[in-house]
């Protein structure tokens, strides 16, 4: 089917009523059996089209990782204000490389079978960015092919934009060895002194920023202090290392940012793009963040098969934990019928999932519960395909890359 998400949105938000929301979608998927995963398309398009105001102009990049349904990525790159995707793994640029031109790889590779099929397909390497840190990751492309006997490769450098704060140590994501602005102009002029590679851009992914939410209720003034000292710094050095790296090579871009920080990332001028993913399907994760209020788009419904007691009722699976540290934060949430929660002692089981609460009392075997899921891409690593439903109708389906038959990460 394809998804178009050009149409004009309604001035409605249905999500913000959940009853008749989550009935709505219910009834859009009566007749398919469980466990069952839905997209709502209304709720996607509000979405996509927000992240847009949100980066005030400037082109956002789709981070796939955060998506893993090829009509999803289709649908959103045809919105204006939306350009390329970053990637999460090789074999996945490469395959999507066959439909589009324009792929970032946000992560090092040493797939050498992927970097082999690189290195041989000028059309591929000329549509595909790898993303480097370290020169061994070079020496490991011409291990596998010399420059003379390849397509010239397309490298982008990621450099960390975390925070040394002073007496508090490194705060953010362990990501990249070049911090300072003398270990990413180094890296880069070893980069463009190298035959068979093309330096053409940088990234710097501020996740003390983007990825975390500033508004959970939990230390949410500290959180707040710590970002904006972390901005601060990062203004200044993000503009210095841009300033250093245009002295060596002709930089095509320079992205970062996510879907946490889209306005304070936009706002930086040495950046030309922003990244987002989650914020298009919205996991509970991205619910804690004053900036914006995403809407639920993706979630999913499992089936009560059990009532062990009057105030409990067992769904059938439930297990479906997010990436990240073990915390509830990464279990998937339930969210209608409003009111249930899960058994301390069990959590989300691997089959299946009893829920407590008033609520419990009136589902009844065979009801649906709906879920979110605490990321918005791992999803989809758990089902073929998404239902696509529309108010309380069924469009179509989905297909996720599972459903594809591809299993990247």
């Amino acid at each position: 089917m394809s998804l178009d998400l050009l149409s004009t949105p309604t001035a409605t938000k249905p999500w913000a009523h959940p009853a008749s929301y989550w009935g709505a979608m219910t009834h859009a998927l009566a007749d398919i059996s469980g466990p069952v995963a839905a997209i709502n398309a209304e709720a996607l398009r509000y979405n996509a089209l927000d992240l847009v105001v949100r980066a005030g102009g400037v082109p956002i990049r789709v981070a796939s990782k955060s998506v893993r349904v090829r009509e999803v990525l289709d649908a959103v790159l045809a919105l204006p204000g939306y350009a390329g995707v970053l990637a999460f793994t090789l074999p996945e640029a490469l395959w999507l490389a066959e439909t589009m031109d324009d792929i970032v790889l946000g992560y090092p590779t040493v797939d050498r079978a992927a970097l082999a099929a690189l290195t041989a397909d000028e059309n591929a390497a000329a549509r595909i960015t790898l993303m480097v840190d370290d020169l061994a990751q070079l020496d490991l492309v011409d291990a596998i092919a010399a420059p003379g006997a390849r397509a010239e490769i397309r490298v982008a450098i990621d450099a960390d934009a975390s925070w040394r704060a002073p007496a508090l140590g490194h705060i953010g994501v362990l990501r990249s060895p070049v911090y300072e602005v003398a270990e990413v102009a180094a890296l880069a002029r070893s980069i463009a002194a190298r035959p068979g590679f093309r330096l053409v851009g940088l990234m710097m992914y501020e996740a003390q920023i983007a990825g975390q939410g500033d508004a959970t209720g939990s230390g949410d003034t500290v959180i707040r202090w710590m970002q904006r000292r972390s901005a601060a710094e990062l203004l200044d050095r993000r503009a210095a290392i841009v300033s250093a790296l245009r002295d060596i090579a002709p930089l095509e871009f320079v992205n970062g940012g996510g879907t946490g920080s889209l306005e304070l990332t936009a706002s930086d001028q040495s950046v030309t793009e922003v990244t987002a993913g989650s914020g298009l399907l919205a996991g509970h994760l991205f619910d804690g963040y004053r900036a914006f209020d995403p809407a639920p788009a993706a979630a999913f419904a499992l089936e009560v098969v059990r009532k062990p007691a009057p105030d409990v009722a067992t769904v059938l699976g439930g297990g479906w934990i997010a990436s990240g540290p073990a915390l509830e934060s990464r279990q998937p949430r339930a969210v209608a019928p409003a009111g249930l929660r899960m058994a301390p002692r069990e959590g989300a089981g691997e089959v299946q999932t009893p829920l407590r609460g008033d609520a419990a009392r009136d589902l009844r075997i065979g009801d649906r519960v709906w879920f979110r899921h605490s990321k918005s891409g791992e999803l989809a690593e758990r089902v073929a395909a998404y239902h696509l439903v529309d108010g309380d109708a069924r469009l179509g389906e989905l297909p996720t890359y599972r459903g594809e038959g591809k299993a990247f990460l």
